[in-house]
């Protein structure tokens, strides 16, 4: 390393100093496959409590046929650890009447955070019957939710352009959207250029860009593929013939999380929102740095 990347970091290091009570995390987690991994997620809920974050979300999924499993994941998160839970609420397979009830379901059990997604479709060329504009819309009607919505530095990959893809995200907050949590990223100045964007077409809630600590490369590369993500050659060329060694691809996924967080702490962010994948080390190395419940570890 020459002399300028050294006092580089230093710098970065330096701005760390005093993080300790300045920065608020929240971790995603996603439901579990069978009952064991349930009590494997619970356990890992556990760890990551003492990280004091500020809630979990937790994605939708159809695990063991059960379509509420957000909803009984949420509250058994809830219930273990008295954390904010925010489960995912996606309107692209619900119709209307269906998603009304289960709002009310959310409400009158005490969830007043949603997560308020349009999501996936399976053919580009389809027309979704509602988005995530609508959705947001119906959940302020049937109560008055805390919404965050999801939001893409690098663009969605059905918009057409930066400016119309900065559109949608403010008919989501003129409905009541209260902040966005961005798509992970690795290109950081994606993210600072989206950030002022935002500020220049009057988008004022709080961005809060999505962290995606890399414990699975090839499984990375599979996310990104229906995404406008882009990994760096240099991330590439790192994780280069290490497919067999699990030990030193976490080593340089949790140095490749653990910079990106400095340089968004020297750029002035002090959220982030952690996509664990259900996974506790990196995560943790992420936290420690940022001065977060260092006896965990």
């Amino acid at each position: 390393m020459n002399s300028f990347n050294m006092r580089y970091h230093e710098v970065l290091n330096e701005y760390l100093l005093n993080v300790r009570d300045k920065v608020q995390i929240s971790f995603e987690l996603f439901p579990p496959k069978n009952e064991i991994s349930c009590e494997n997620l619970l356990q890992l809920v556990d760890k990551l409590k003492l990280f004091n974050p500020i809630f979990f979300s937790v994605t939708c999924g159809a695990f063991l046929g059960k379509k509420d499993n957000t909803y009984n994941i949420s509250k058994k998160v809830y219930q273990r650890t008295g954390i904010e839970t925010v489960p995912h609420l996606t309107c692209i397979n619900l119709k209307r009447e269906e998603l009304i009830n289960v709002a009310h379901k959310y409400w009158e059990n005490g969830f007043r955070h949603i997560l308020a997604l349009r999501g996936d479709v399976e053919d580009f060329n389809s027309k979704p019957n509602m988005y995530a504009v609508d959705l947001v819309k119906l959940l302020k009607s049937v109560a008055n939710f805390n919404i965050s919505v999801a939001a893409y530095p690098e663009i969605h990959p059905e918009s057409f352009d930066a400016h119309s893809d900065l559109i949608n995200l403010k008919k989501k907050i003129d409905v009541g959207a209260n902040r966005a949590i961005t798509q992970f990223f690795f290109n950081i100045d994606c993210f600072l250029r989206f950030r002022d964007l935002c500020v220049h077409n009057g988008i004022t809630i709080d961005i809060i860009p999505g962290i995606f600590p890399i414990v699975n490369f090839r499984q990375l590369c599979n996310f990104v593929k229906t995404s406008n993500v882009t990994i760096p050659r240099w991330i590439f060329n790192m994780f280069d013939g290490l497919d067999d060694n699990i030990e030193m691809r976490e080593i340089l996924g949790a140095s490749i999380t653990m910079d990106i967080v400095k340089v968004l702490y020297k750029e002035g962010i002090r959220n982030f929102h952690f996509y664990t994948m259900n996974k506790f080390k990196i995560v943790a190395s992420a936290c420690h740095i940022l001065g977060m419940a260092s006896n965990v570890l």
